[in-house]
């Protein structure tokens, strides 16, 4: 297996200088929401779920939405104005976002150099006060407050697209 083009703890030393307050978290690998469920029970904040997407024309998009939240992925490519989405391969993730599949976070947009894939966050998620992601590797979740991920990505120069994701539907 390839090593990872940056380490979580350089993700870490990341939030660090942006002083962004964290709680860091080790367990056993996870690869699903369902599998993840066990460490909700241990871990508290929003649990969040990211989709790889892309659409017929290559664009990508990196969908972070809480866990319980229905992600209508016709709708919302009407909504963001693109065509229709399909899950990104998992060659595409790693040349993009260098995280494997089960591994999916907004923190890798740090590894998109390019910034060609573009974030897109549940609106729901600002209802919490921290949020819990992977730091890169599925074997870790750190949790801090959504504002701050918003933050952690206009540093790299994203303007994250929120949505409320329930406000949207395929009737647009």
């Amino acid at each position: 297996m390839l090593d990872l083009p940056t380490s979580p703890e350089k993700i870490i030393k990341f939030l660090d200088e942006l002083n962004i307050r964290y709680e860091l978290y080790h367990h056993e690998a996870v690869h699903t929401v369902a599998e993840s469920t066990k460490i909700h029970e241990t871990i508290t904040g929003g649990h969040c779920r990211n989709l790889f997407l892309k659409d017929k024309k290559g664009r990508l998009v990196l969908v972070t939405a809480l866990d319980k939240t229905e992600v209508d992925l016709k709708a919302l490519s009407k909504h963001l104005e693109l065509g229709r989405f399909s899950f990104g391969s998992p060659e595409r993730l790693w040349d993009n976002l260098g995280v494997r599949p089960g591994s999916v976070t907004p923190l890798a947009l740090y590894n998109d150099t390019a910034r060609i894939v573009r974030p897109v966050l549940d609106a729901r998620m600002f209802d919490h006060d921290n949020i819990c992601i992977h730091p890169l590797i599925n074997t870790q979740t750190i949790c801090f407050s959504p504002n701050d991920l918003k933050r952690f990505l206009e540093k790299l120069e994203y303007n994250p697209i929120i949505v409320d994701m329930a406000a949207i539907t395929d009737d647009m």
